[in-house]
């Protein structure tokens, strides 16, 4: 659940992304990214933590879908890091998958904070180390959720869930390694035949 630590932080990302691939080793980003500042933080150890944060989800991208984030257009970059969040925290995977996707599907196109609560308390059940975070940490974490589905674009100012627009290489790309992983977008189940 640490991933209260940033938001997308999509330029940030890119930049990563273009790093490691010119490098293929992710010590020497992080080296980079705190030697040249590039996140432009003010302290150190802040730039540390969102270097780790980053390239922690960074990982959970293949090549091919790092090449994509960084050559890709901004819409298919804030997909793309949104698919990494999601393979790095399965919370917010489940998060996409049950209740984003389930609501789009239903046409419950309002997504609430209750939603989130509702979906927060069920999983205490299952995850009991979910019972230690308190409640304003719960607060925090709903609130970085939210602001990741906006800069994602599947979220509107008014919290009306935003059909995903996928490119036909985003599909491919992702459909390369993980069929499943595009239910992570509100998109009707007929965009998704023919894929895996």
């Amino acid at each position: 659940m640490s991933f209260t630590a940033g938001t997308l932080l999509l330029q940030e990302s890119v930049s990563i992304a273009e790093i490691y691939l010119e490098t293929g080793d992710w010590d020497e980003v992080r080296d980079e990214v705190i030697s040249r500042n590039i996140l432009q933080a003010r302290i150190e150890s802040t730039a540390k933590r969102i270097c780790l944060e980053l390239c922690a989800r960074l990982k959970y991208l293949h090549e091919d879908e790092l090449e994509l984030l960084v050559e890709g257009d901004h819409q298919e970059q804030a997909y793309l890091l949104w698919l990494a969040v999601c393979r790095c925290y399965r919370f917010i995977y489940e998060f996409s998958t049950e209740i984003i996707r389930e609501h789009f599907l239903t046409l419950k196109y309002d997504l609430h904070h209750e939603d989130y609560d509702a979906f927060f308390n069920a999983k205490i059940e299952w995850h009991e180390e979910l019972e230690k975070i308190t409640d304003s940490t719960s607060y925090k974490l709903r609130q970085v959720l939210f602001k990741m589905l906006h800069e994602a674009e599947l979220l509107n100012t008014n919290n009306s869930i935003i059909p995903a627009m996928l490119s036909s290489r985003l599909i491919d790309v992702i459909c390369k390694h993980s069929a499943q992983d595009l239910r992570i977008y509100p998109v009707m189940d007929s965009q998704l035949q023919g894929c895996g």
